[in-house]
């Protein structure tokens, strides 16, 4: 691996703070539609660009399309199969369940991306911390309609986004394996995070109020971070 693993783990320490935050955030005074909107468009920037910068690149020069392929459709499967079980799921239990298993991929893509490089970590840390912010914000509203103590909300929020860490873990046994399988693992990262662009953060996004300058916040974080890969390449 090409970080080691107490580094990769000291990373994931900003998502999980974000995801208190937003937890935080939400009992004191939820964002109205037009911020929440804004704030999933700029992840969604931010992480479409991490997976075109920094993940895709190692995919294609891993040269194992067999690989590839296979990676790809078990990350689209996975994906689709989360999807399925979220929509199947009712009540806070079943929601949070489905939301932990959100944050365990993202935790495992994370992994993935260290393995790629340490730029590459950085830049989807930066990318899954917003999203996991914004989904602090969704745990939050679930947990209020059953309990009303802010206490036990915020430490529910940041218990479930301890999966992440879990998630990076479990990908630290890839990096000893040859580059075709790491180019496939990859890959399946790649698909997972190209999901979560198009059919989470812009899906629920655009069931929001939509303007202009809520729109041009995709473009705002897919810059960004394009911008800050330069500075620190």
């Amino acid at each position: 691996m090409t970080t080691s693993v107490g580094t990769v783990l000291s990373y994931t320490i900003a998502p999980v703070l974000a995801a208190g935050l937003g937890a935080t955030a939400a009992t004191v005074r939820r964002p109205n539609a037009a911020w929440a909107s804004a704030i999933q468009h700029l992840a969604a920037g931010v992480v479409f660009a991490a997976a075109a910068a920094e993940v895709l690149p190692d995919v294609l020069h891993g040269k194992s399309p067999l690989a590839t392929l296979i990676g790809g459709v078990a990350g689209v499967v996975a994906m689709l199969a989360i999807k399925r079980f979220e929509g199947a799921a009712k009540g806070p239990i079943a929601i949070l369940t489905a939301v932990g298993v959100d944050i365990l991929v993202d935790g495992l893509v994370l992994g993935l991306a260290f393995i790629a490089g340490a730029k590459a970590g950085l830049l989807l840390t930066i990318a899954l911390t917003l999203e996991v912010l914004f989904l602090g914000l969704t745990i939050s509203e679930s947990l209020n309609k059953s309990t009303p103590s802010r206490v036990v909300i915020i430490l529910a929020t940041v218990a479930i986004a301890l999966l992440l860490p879990a998630g990076a873990l479990i990908a630290t046994p890839v990096s000893l394996l040859s580059p075709a399988w790491i180019s496939g693992f990859l890959s399946f990262g790649l698909m997972a995070l190209l999901y979560l662009v198009t059919e989470e953060l812009l899906v629920e996004a655009h069931e929001k109020p939509d303007n202009v300058w809520i729109s041009s916040a995709f473009f705002a974080g897919f810059l960004g971070l394009l911008l800050l890969e330069e500075l620190i390449s």
